[in-house]
């Protein structure tokens, strides 16, 4: 039977086929459909996590316990990760163990632009990447029997064209006769003491010798002799590219990225001419044939920064080809807040304070963008808090009212609450503003600790934030409607002049938000162009539901609400001195 999956469909249909017991992960553009497609197999239990360091533990829990597991990630959840993922390389595994990361080239959708093949290296894990989703299916279904072959964590690299393109897919049939999971004792081997580690650690270092040689004949790694002019090692979505910018080329398709199989590396390279290496972001495989002292070159030509395209393919190398639409010649479409998105308002508020906020990871981050002009620095999740409390370390008494940190409900308890706890800690006097809309928003609206539902569709236990706050030491915890301005501008007043943290929680669920009756649409507005001046008051929160119409003689122009996007948050209403903004007809 074939179908046509996404990359992400054909890994979760992969997971289900190798017989996984145990699948976690924290939501993350390009790899949440993952888990939103494991879920339909019910002989998984699935469950999002808080954070990815949490979502691998769980799937190392589910392995030590014999059950073959799965955690999947971004790239940038690597890094939250990465403190279990390298006592996890020592500890080896019980059942197979699949880490799966989605990078993000051009970064679509992220503050970074990291390549994970280099935790796979640091990790001294293999790795392997497929190229379409039939490769990704069936490689994931292979790096299960990679990691109990060789007791190690397999990571599995995707990227954000591999992961929502489609292809046809085979499917197969789920593995049978898997171990069936039980306890068995082996502190030893699990119990990563400096002792116990020190054993363990040439463990690894001839596991990665013994997965050098199983690359050099793995059906993986495959040779695609052509005109031996040229030779290209590539892999992943960029052998797609060579295919076709160079379709009379001989290839190497590594489909085990690391560790390299250096012995056929240098028995291709001997066949062909010129040797050439196109991979996306670092010269991964480049320096590491180098390093071998075999002659080649890509990184000379091919950029360091962005995605590769069959176009930027052809330029690198002068190939003349069609013509490419670039983004000079694209109209301009930014990013912007939903109509009556409950943080329009609060970004709007702190701009008209002249705070400095510090922000963090979600779709609140466009309080960045013109025109509430509302953010200033963003790092990564968690750190708005953090930032905060450092920053008021180095101000003078009456500049440290100005700093504001903002984070969302699901960042918060990804890697926030830690922050609260060391800002209540040192006594840091800034104030904390979450922006609790109910839902892990940004990346498609999935559950979170604070939800009350699981992946499973389940109800259950919700963090109450308030409590949560006020466990923390925070003294000053209080929750306002941000569509009330006057409401949220005096709590923002009052919060900023206090010599002490408080937290500030908004109280609206996003307005995209799934379960029915949690988001109660208002009454759509209207603009009545007998009292509209003109003043652009209104455009000031940037709503895409507002548009402005030029006047036909050159004269001022008026507002006009669009009913189809209106949400009637009531927030423009309230900026309008003229009392041209009511309750559409």
């Amino acid at each position: 039977m074939k179908e046509i999956l996404s990359g992400n469909e054909a890994i979760a249909r992969g997971a289900f086929e190798a017989g996984v017991k145990v699948a976690s992960a924290y939501p993350g553009t390009p790899s949440t459909e993952i888990l939103e497609n494991i879920v339909d197999y019910k002989e998984i239990d699935a469950s999002w996590a808080p954070n990815e360091k949490v979502a691998l533990e769980v799937a190392i829990g589910a392995s030590f316990g014999g059950g073959r597991s799965i955690a999947c990630m971004k790239h940038v959840g690597v890094n939250v990760a990465a403190d279990p993922l390298f006592t996890l390389s020592y500890t080896g595994v019980g059942g197979g163990l699949v880490l799966v990361v989605a990078d993000d080239p051009e970064m679509h959708s992220s503050q970074d632009e990291q390549d994970s093949r280099n935790y796979a290296r640091f990790a001294k894990v293999p790795m392997l990447e497929p190229a379409d989703s039939q490769e990704c299916k069936d490689f994931t279904r292979l790096a299960f029997e990679i990691s109990e072959q060789f007791d190690t964590p397999v990571m599995l690299r995707s990227c954000t064209r591999i992961s929502h393109g489609k292809s046809i897919v085979e499917l197969g049939e789920p593995a049978t006769g898997l171990p069936t999971p039980k306890l068995v004792k082996n502190p030893a081997k699990l119990v990563m003491l400096p002792g116990n580690a020190r054993v363990r650690h040439p463990f690894v270092e001839e596991r990665l010798l013994k997965l050098a040689d199983y690359g050099r004949t793995a059906a993986v790694n495959r040779v695609e002799m052509r005109d031996t002019e040229l030779g290209i090692i590539t892999a992943g979505v960029s052998y797609q590219y060579v295919r076709e910018v160079f379709p009379n080329a001989s290839v190497l398709k590594l489909g085990m990225v690391y560790p390299l199989p250096m012995d056929l590396i240098r028995e291709f390279a001997s066949k062909v001419a010129k040797l050439i290496v196109v991979e996306e972001l670092d010269a991964f495989i480049e320096d590491q044939v180098k390093a071998a002292g075999i002659s080649v070159t890509g990184k000379d030509a091919i950029p360091l920064c962005g995605e590769l395209t069959p176009g930027r393919l052809r330029a690198a190398f002068g190939i003349p080809g069609a013509p490419q639409v670039t983004v000079e010649n694209l109209p301009g479409r930014p990013p912007n807040m939903c109509p009556g998105c409950p943080h329009r308002g609060v970004f709007f508020t702190l701009n008209q304070l002249k705070a400095y906020v510090t922000g963090d990871i979600g779709c609140y981050t466009l309080g960045f963008m013109p025109p509430l002009n509302a953010m200033d620095t963003c790092v990564c999740m968690g750190a708005s808090i953090s930032s905060a409390s450092g920053i008021v370390r180095v101000l003078s008494d009456e500049e440290k009212k100005k700093v504001v940190a903002v984070i969302g409900d699901s960042t918060f308890l990804h890697t926030g609450v830690n922050s609260l706890m060391e800002m209540a800690y040192n006594k840091a006097p800034a104030t904390v503003v979450i922006l609790d809309n109910r839902i892990t928003a940004m990346t498609g609206r999935q559950d979170n600790p604070a939800s009350g539902w699981t992946l499973m569709d389940d109800s259950t236990n919700a963090v109450d934030l308030v409590q949560l706050c006020t466990a923390l030491g925070i003294r000053h915890v209080r929750v306002v409607d941000p569509l009330d301005l006057d409401q949220t501008r005096a709590a923002l007043q009052e919060e900023m002049n206090r010599p002490e943290p408080s937290v500030i929680i908004t109280n609206r669920p996003c307005v995209l938000v799934k379960r029915e009756g949690v988001f109660q649409k208002g009454l759509v507005l209207s603009v009545d162009e007998d009292h509209c001046t003109g003043c652009k008051a209104c455009l000031k929160i940037g709503c895409p539901a507002i548009e402005w119409i030029p006047a036909p003689d050159g004269k001022k122009g008026k507002a006009k609400i669009d009913p189809l996007l209106c949400n009637g948050c009531d927030v423009c209403r309230q900026l309008c001195k003229f009392n041209a903004i009511g309750r559409a007809q």
